[in-house]
């Protein structure tokens, strides 16, 4: 079986979309979002994967010049901005070209919030700008008409201070968002530690939650920490994922999420919350589950958090090598 990496999976007309945009053509892709319009899951999906296409910011400008008041190309005119921005930030670029790129970007999001008031999208790029270095208020156009303190929320479990009001905005528009909620997680362990984005996320799920998807934060958390730990190679590695409470969140994630996805719905399920799941259930015994989410992700994967445990235990050159490995032996098994 031949490993495809990356998080579009097999989503066939993604795939065309984004080879279009390779090639500079658009149409494809505003074709992709126009059907995906209003179901906010798969196209907040898709935006953000095509504005991380090759080559995408170049042709998506030449899709908003052609189309000024195309609402989809403002809205992924922001998409790009915005993930320049914050790859800029994380590149260690110069504090005055990060500046720039985050002012062009927080305009972009405001031009695509008067022109799609109803998406989440734009508010979701509002949040991501958090994770640069200026105080988040500055990226909520509503924030002197809000209560203060803006940045505390009002809930005794959840002390941090954070862009609460700018999730507030992305759930009045699509309620229990992944990407909003992850843009959350991202905040606190840009802008804290991986300690701070562990205590969302898990606070986030101690009850219902508004979206089965958010019941994998944890395990985006868990590894935030377990690569601050033993990213390095330092000692302990094996014994991290053996805690009672790591397996009581796959499980869950298993359950509740995976385990009511019909198998003809796998093609639009976010891959990296496959493969994160599927390595947890591994790294916890679960072997029996982790078979049925590796044969949900077919020849696909991403690198992520394979990369970073293979790396920490250092086994082999090559991550792909021990996640074909790992793969494989699960896949002999049987239930």
């Amino acid at each position: 079986m031949t490993l495809t990496v990356g998080h579009v999976g097999a989503d066939v007309d993604l795939h065309h979309a984004l080879e279009d945009l390779k090639i500079g053509r658009y149409h494809a892709a505003r074709d992709l979002l126009n059907r995906a319009c209003w179901n906010w899951p798969l196209y907040t999906s898709r935006t953000q994967l095509l504005a991380a296409g090759d080559g995408a910011a170049g042709v998506i400008k030449t899709w908003l010049d052609e189309e000024p008041h195309n609402p989809h190309a403002l809205v992924m005119w922001a998409r790009a901005l915005t993930r320049t921005a914050v790859v800029a930030h994380h590149a260690d670029t110069r504090p005055e070209l990060v500046s720039r790129a985050a002012s062009l970007a927080q305009q972009a999001c405001g031009t695509a919030i008067g022109q799609a008031p109803l998406s989440p999208v734009p508010w979701i790029d509002l949040l991501r700008l958090t994770q640069l270095p200026y105080d988040p208020a500055l990226f909520d156009p509503y924030a002197s008409q809000r209560p203060v303190p803006w940045a505390l929320l009002s809930d005794p479990g959840m002390p941090h201070r954070g862009p609460w009001p700018l999730l507030h905005e992305i759930n009045h528009r699509h309620l229990g968002s992944r990407e909003g909620h992850h843009r959350m997680r991202e905040y606190f362990l840009h802008r804290m530690s991986p300690g701070t984005a562990e205590d969302f996320s898990c606070w986030l799920v101690m009850g219902q939650v508004d979206n089965p998807e958010l019941l994998l934060l944890p395990l985006y958390a868990l590894m935030d920490v377990y690569r601050r730990r033993h990213g390095d190679g330092k000692g302990g590695a094996h014994q991290f994922w053996q805690a009672g409470r790591i397996s009581g969140y796959a499980l869950r994630a298993y359950d509740e999420w995976f385990d009511k996805i019909q198998p003809s719905e796998y093609a639009w399920v976010p891959l990296a919350d496959l493969s994160h799941l599927a390595f947890t259930l591994v790294a916890c015994g679960e072997e029996a589950r982790a078979r049925a989410v590796f044969e949900a992700m077919g020849p696909y994967t991403t690198a992520e958090p394979w990369r970073t445990v293979n790396a920490s235990l250092g086994r082999s050159a090559d991550w792909r090598n021990e996640f074909v490995r790992t793969r494989a032996s699960v896949l002999r098994r049987r239930r």
